[in-house]
């Protein structure tokens, strides 16, 4: 048993670095793609399509999961995102490639929901802590492998070779699940609420486009704005009276109606958002206002990776002691701690400092998700862990995608209230800020009013990741407290 749970947790893992390793390999790629298929103007798509399909499937994937059970719908995720790999390598213009990178996320969907079901299943209360500590490493590993590997493929090879490598790497993944993974399956008449899952799908598709375009393409208060709102609203309400009505449900009302699930479930959207400040600002922070190279920043985002996994798997000994809520709380005012300790860091910031910080960060995350994630699963008996796990992925990661458009729009608030200030011989807008600062001819004093610019506006998200983790805190506070597991109770492996 311990060596086939061995050859599923490579599956799991390598699983999760095909949809990990997706947007980053694709980022330094991206110079090479546009100048090979032209549409610069729409090369954002290619980011934002696949994690709009990506977050919209995941609550339809954790039913699927508890109606046919998780081998079969994580083996089909990784066919629909092999596919949509093979066809984006051969992509003949933008548009094409926005299409497939669809079909990716599609699948990329079915692998976020159901690669935390199965460590689930077949891992005990205890020993989930060093797994999810394992599973959140691949994501810090992505974050510097990623990069590197996009452009030495681009420059060296092809760009068209950063959606190849993942078809061998996908079928080792099948083979390992298809030879190891053993599920016993209660037959059952399968009721789907295909309804109820094509209204979700085109819910949350709208509201994160919204959330996404709004402020770039189009102004947030505009007629584009308030009637795509509009629409999501009725969209929302209509899918909520289909949800009701239905004997199975997606999205089935126990989820909401339990206060653990509830408070949990927003707890998660502000763990999504606090995370999408440092990953989406941070490199840009460390380049322009310290004057790192773009390697070096990779690894000063990375290092939150450090703090992530031992965190991640101290947390198994400590939620077994005084319980998961408790455990997360510590997690939650770890996330606190850390972005108040940025604010103090003097200008400019030692490097060592804000790498220091983001190990304390990555070590909040940690403490605040796996207990979390475990706790809900540990809660719900098999035929309902994949709609359980499912949502608590969903929900971070809508607030990630709350989290872009809420820190793109204070960032460039931010500069653009700067740039009213700034020297007479500094003409710039802010997307070009960084080019500037890398030209010869830029004198001292207007490099030092934009990297201080920068550093401004980095820290006015961070005054924002301090309100977002105390809104989190206090989601916390709000959860059930649960005391000390009872493990011989809860460690079933079904």
């Amino acid at each position: 048993m311990l060596l086939k749970r061995n050859w599923i947790l490579a599956a799991l893992m390598l699983t999760m670095a095909l949809a990990a390793m997706d947007t980053t390999i694709v980022s330094t790629a991206i110079p090479q793609i546009v100048s090979d298929l032209g549409g610069f103007s729409k090369f954002s798509w290619v980011f934002s399509i696949y994690l709009l399909t990506q977050t919209a499937s995941i609550p339809i994937y954790g039913k699927l999961a508890d109606i046919f059970g998780r081998k079969v719908i994580l083996i089909l995720g990784i066919i629909i995102f092999l596919a949509g790999s093979a066809a984006s390598a051969i992509s003949w213009n933008i548009l094409s490639l926005i299409i497939f990178r669809g079909i990716q996320g599609f699948g990329a969907g079915s692998i976020m929901a159901t690669v935390n079901t199965i460590a689930g299943d077949i891992y005990t209360v205890k020993e989930r802590a060093k797994i999810q500590g394992l599973l959140s490493s691949i994501w810090g590993i992505s974050a510097i492998v990623g990069p590197a590997l996009g452009g030495a493929l681009a420059e060296y090879v092809s760009w068209r070779w950063i959606f190849i490598i993942n078809i061998p790497i996908g079928i080792i993944s099948i083979i390992f699940l298809a030879v190891f993974f053993n599920e016993i399956i209660i037959p059952k008449k399968p009721k789907i609420d295909y309804n109820g899952a094509v209204h979700i799908m085109l819910t949350l598709g709208l509201l994160i486009v919204y959330l996404l375009e709004s402020g770039v393409s189009w102004p947030w208060l505009s007629p584009a704005s308030f009637g795509m709102l509009a629409v999501i609203v009725f969209l929302a309400i209509n899918t909520y009276r289909i949800e009701k009505r239905v004997p199975d449900p997606i999205f089935p009302s126990w989820l909401w109606k339990n206060k653990t699930f509830a408070y949990i479930g927003l707890a998660m959207v502000g763990m999504g958002i606090v995370n999408m400040g440092p990953d989406t600002f941070l490199p840009t922070f460390t380049q322009a206002s310290l004057g790192l190279g773009i390697i070096a920043s990779g690894f000063v985002l990375a290092s939150m990776s450090i703090g992530w996994p031992a965190a991640s798997s101290l947390s198994g000994i400590i939620y077994l002691r005084i319980g998961f809520r408790n455990t997360a709380l510590i997690g939650t005012i770890v996330l606190t701690f850390s972005c108040i300790a940025f604010l103090l860091i003097p200008w400019p910031q030692p490097v060592w400092m804000v790498v220091a910080d983001q190990v304390i960060l990555g070590a909040g995350f940690g403490l605040l998700s796996t207990p979390t994630l475990v706790g809900v699963q540990s809660m719900v008996e098999w035929e309902k862990r994949g709609v359980a796990t499912g949502s608590v992925v969903f929900t971070r990661n809508l607030g990630s995608s709350l989290g872009a458009a809420i820190f793109g729009a204070i960032f460039n608030n931010s500069l653009s209230a700067q740039m009213a200030s700034a020297p007479k011989d500094l003409s710039v807008d802010t997307s070009q800020i960084l080019r500037s600062l890398e030209s010869p001819s830029i004198s001292a004093g207007s490099k030092i009013f934009l990297e201080k610019a920068i550093n401004t506006a980095t820290h006015h998200i961070y005054y924002s990741l301090v309100l977002f983790s105390l809104l989190t805190l206090v989601c916390m506070l709000f959860v059930p407290n649960d005391g000390k597991p009872d493990e011989k109770k809860i460690n079933k492996i079904n």
